[in-house]
């Protein structure tokens, strides 16, 4: 399944894809995609639904982000050999943990900020994972039957904040609008193999992110029982997975976002997302 949100901001309406590529409205059975609804059982309840009978979306309705009230939005950084290496990083030993806060959460297609006085803000397209099952010290065995789904995100990033104001790299990744996910929550049953899909990223049509989750360092499974060890993952808990080489930290020389641009990015068989960088 393809699942998704559509509305206004904090109005947005639980939705499904249908044959044919249509919004279908599913808040007559469910009241939102967030915490239960995205549990196996909630998911099997939403699969036995036929889509043909449920209302079209009327309008060019807006997206939202696919999941709705997360609870924790953690990110895994250097996970790509060869981001790693274009930013002369050494491959780490173990996951590079940190958050993202949830204000950061935008739909796919909403305007990404630059914040006041930022001059080095950036791009990253990464694969999203969002938990449905949750867990402790979840066996690594066992770790994708806890995946409600997949998605695409944009980790949007304050370089100088993360990099060079105090050794945090938190403060320069949760700025508003710095977290786009969407435009789907793709069940893992359509998501395919997500360990070779191909993932990109453009401004103002120039490629710069070319990559495929080929060369992540840590897979889905291994980041899942990884970050389990640390913190209990509760269902609609989203974990951003790492991004693969072309970053504008990493052009020589770097080349930053300033406003006005448009960034287009996507994952094989997760959608895309376009957004206009706007001046706080």
């Amino acid at each position: 399944m393809k699942l998704l949100r559509f509305g206004p901001p904090g109005q947005e309406r639980p939705g499904i894809l249908d044959a044919e590529g249509r919004i279908r409205d599913l808040s007559a059975h469910v009241d939102d995609l967030a915490g239960e609804v995205l549990t196996p059982e909630g998911l099997a309840r939403i699969a036995a639904l036929d889509p043909a009978t449920l209302p079209l979306a009327e309008g060019a309705a807006r997206i939202g982000p696919c999941v709705g009230r997360v609870g924790k939005f953690i990110c895994i950084g250097l996970n790509y050999a060869d981001h790693a290496a274009e930013t002369g990083a050494a491959i780490p030993d173990e996951p590079i943990v940190f958050a993202k806060w949830t204000s950061a959460i935008c739909g796919p297609d909403d305007d990404v900020e630059i914040p006041r006085g930022s001059t080095k803000t950036d791009w990253e397209v990464e694969l999203g994972v969002v938990i449905g099952k949750g867990g402790r010290y979840i066996d690594e065995a066992e770790a994708l039957s806890h995946v409600a789904g997949y998605c695409v995100i944009n980790d949007v990033s304050e370089r100088e904040w993360q990099l060079e104001r105090g050794g945090s790299w938190d403060k320069g990744k949760g700025h508003d609008t710095h977290g786009p996910i969407g435009p789907w929550l793709v069940t893992p049953d359509e998501a395919g193999d997500v360990h070779d899909l191909k993932m990109w990223l453009e401004v103002d049509g120039r490629r710069y992110q070319d990559g495929s989750t080929a060369t992540m360092i840590f897979k889905v499974p291994e980041i899942i029982a990884y970050v389990s060890r640390f913190l209990s993952l509760q269902p609609g808990d989203v974990i951003s997975t790492g991004t693969p080489p072309g970053v504008g930290l990493g052009q020589k020389p770097p080349v930053f976002l300033k406003g006005g641009e448009v960034m287009r990015l996507g994952i094989e068989g997760l959608g895309e997302q376009t957004q206009k960088v706007v001046q706080a």
